[in-house]
């Protein structure tokens, strides 16, 4: 065909040609001219208004009926050609979004991501107001809100919908997708109050939702939903299935490497874990070699205090069950640590107190001291162990001392056996070679020494011993067990030689330490080594006279007793006793030059009868008052009691009986 001119081509103020071509021109056919332009239009993509005015201009340019109906007919054809060309680039505009999502999404590592990418691009390739995933909870047996894109309630994005709830229920029970053009009005679904108060908030009306599949198994569903009412097509339908499909894949992927990503961080925790382990091992194996060549070669407590601070690189203070410190090593001298040592012997582990770790060094059940690891921050379980198994050695090493003491002890108990038989008696020994022994042991017999018997229960009495052996160490003395007791041989400390005082504190120790009641009877002391057998004999009559009295578990010398001490005692202290129930009064009269003593002894003489003593020292009634209430408080308030008056009237006979 020749070429073709568009009708619409002349010029608005020139008339069309009417007549007959001229001469050697090709004639004009409306009809083919009306068919090329269709084609034109087509091959331009022009739009589909303009295809429909293509008969119209035929029938205006002359076009016969048959000839405008055939461009009619072209026209259709056209049309149709049309729509197959735009869904052609719709499909492919489609399938490149998904190719691109795909690589997007391919590209994320992490499941949130994943996840609000997915929604996002659902939202953009659909035009949607929202769009939004949920997961399925095989525990929970529903499906919640997971990620959502354009949603404005809080509600709404807090929803689980259980399975065959709703529209998005009955996607993930069936896994086939569904649509709704107004979901509020649509009876095919089962409503439920939560979900129509969610969707209801949002606005929602139009909703899309498909499946989310991994093989043949559900993960989820994926929504576009609009809040007008919107009619999706299949091809909007055919399009999210896709970018579901696409989506399980990634969300699986992803779910998957943060599986896997977690495995790796077990796997590296594993592996710490065991290399933490080997070499928690190994430094145990060193420290067990080097404790024990250090407890077969004899090393002493130093030694151990200082391998230990070695090892763990802080100071170590270690302190026996009295208190005393046996070693310290990179540290500052400290109190021995009580609260800490109670707080490891009960939970049986070394506690942190104060930023020092303590350790109870226990034999069994019995307290042998503590350990104490100084400058040093928070130990690992570990070194916690070390800690502790150092705690275990120096619990051996201070039995092995102990055991060695004992045998020294045994060679102390001899000679306390000796020292305390009778004169004459048999076991008795000559002094000079008695005062030999002792000074080989380090006892000074030329200085006077006291003898306290120790009572306790027969369940505790080897504890006693013990105890008192320690004692007898520190106050460089003897002990041991003898005719059944347990006797301590001690140099006197009180500067008035007086035994009662070492006596009472001694109760009050040990009685503590055995958590039993100790009485302890005191004598002496003992200028010479023959004396300390007699000492002993009074020693135990104290005992015997603590448990008469009531006093067990208490400590104290004859003379405390008052006058049941003088009946009791051998070498009765009648001045003594005197003196100490009578001699404020005494030295109140010869500094004063009074006579509170002549009066306190007519007061008892007459029976407490203030008239009869003031007609038998002739004095007035209120002078004796006042002389009874300086007597009170010389003496104390509790002077006229019946035990401290029949005191005051035995030590006035006696006092008269020394004054003549």
């Amino acid at each position: 065909m020749g070429s073709v001119t568009d009708p619409t081509s002349h010029d608005a103020t020139e008339p069309a040609t009417t007549g007959p071509a001229p001469a050697g021109a090709t004639t004009t056919d409306p009809a083919a001219a009306a068919l090329g332009g269709l084609l034109c239009l087509l091959a331009e993509g022009a739009p589909a208004e303009r295809l429909t005015t293509a008969a119209a201009r035929a029938r205006a340019e002359g076009a016969s009926a048959a000839e405008a109906a055939l461009v009619e007919e072209a026209t259709r054809a056209a049309l149709d050609i049309r729509r197959t060309l735009d869904q052609h680039r719709r499909r492919e505009a489609e399938l490149t979004a998904l190719f691109d999502t795909a690589g997007d999404l391919a590209a994320l590592r992490d499941l949130d991501s994943v996840l609000r990418a997915i929604v996002r691009r659902a939202r953009t390739l659909l035009g949607t107001d929202v769009a939004y995933l949920t997961l399925n909870d095989p525990a929970a047996g529903d499906t919640f809100m997971r990620v959502t894109d354009g949603s404005v309630s809080a509600a709404f994005q807090q929803l689980r919908l259980g399975m065959g709830e709703g529209l998005g229920g009955l996607v993930a029970q069936t896994a086939r997708p569904y649509a709704s053009s107004d979901y509020r009005a649509d009876g095919r679904f089962r409503h439920t109050r939560a979900i129509d108060r969610g969707v209801g908030e949002e606005g929602l009306r139009g909703i899309l939702g498909v499946p989310l599949r991994v093989g043949t198994r559900v993960i989820g569903v994926l929504y576009a939903a609009d809040r007008a009412v919107r009619a999706f097509a299949p091809d909007a339908v055919a399009l999210l299935s896709s970018l579901a499909d696409h989506a399980a894949v990634a969300i699986d992927g992803a779910r998957l490497l943060e599986e896997t990503r977690a495995a790796l961080v077990d796997l590296n925790r594993a592996n710490e874990t065991v290399r933490a382990h080997s070499e928690a091992m190994r430094l145990a194996t060193e420290t067990h070699d080097r404790l024990t060549e250090l407890v077969l070669r004899g090393g002493e407590i130093e030694d151990l205090a200082r391998e230990v601070a070695a090892l763990l690189g802080g100071g170590i203070v270690i302190h026996d069950v009295d208190g005393t410190e046996l070693a310290r090593v990179a540290s500052e001298p400290i109190a021995p640590p009580v609260r800490g040592a109670a707080e490891s012997r009960s939970g049986g582990r070394a506690v942190p107190v104060d930023g020092t770790w303590v350790w109870a060094v226990l034999a069994g059940p019995e307290l042998l001291g503590s350990i104490a690891l100084t400058g040093r921050p928070p130990l690992t379980e570990s070194e916690r162990r070390l800690f502790e198994r150092a705690g275990l050695v120096t619990a051996l090493l201070l039995l092995l001392r102990r055991s060695i003491a004992q045998a020294e002890d045994r060679v102390r108990g001899e000679l306390l056996g000796d020292l305390l038989a009778p004169e004459g008696g048999e076991g008795a020994r000559d002094a000079g070679s008695l005062t030999l022994r002792a000074r080989r042991l380090g006892l000074d017999l030329a200085r006077p020494h006291s003898v306290l018997v120790l009572h306790c229960e027969e369940a505790v009495r080897v504890r006693l011993a013990a105890e008192a052996a320690r004692r007898a160490r520190s106050l460089r003395g003897l002990s041991g067990v003898y005719q059944g007791h347990v006797v301590l041989v001690a140099p006197a400390t009180e500067p008035d030689g007086r035994p009662g005082p070492v006596a009472r504190s001694l109760a009050v120790e040990l009685g503590r330490a055995l958590e039993s009641p100790v009485t302890v009877g005191a004598a002496g002391p003992a200028a010479r080594p023959g004396g300390l057998s007699a000492a002993h004999a009074e020693a135990l009559r104290c005992v015997e006279a603590l448990h008469a009295l009531g006093r067990t578990g208490h400590g104290a010398a004859l003379p405390d007793l008052g006058f049941l001490g003088v009946l009791l005692g051998d070498r009765a202290d009648v001045g003594g006793y005197v003196e100490r129930v009578l001699g404020p009064v005494i030295a109140y009269d010869r500094r004063r030059g009074t006579e509170l003593v002549r009066t306190l002894d007519a007061y008892y003489t007459h029976g407490g009868s203030l008239s009869k003593a003031r007609d038998s020292l002739h004095v007035h009634v209120n002078t004796v008052v006042q002389r009874l209430e300086r007597i009170r408080r010389l003496l104390g308030d509790d002077w006229n009691s019946p035990a401290s008056a029949l005191e005051l009237q035995l030590a006035l006979r006696l006092h008269g009986l020394t004054e003549r």
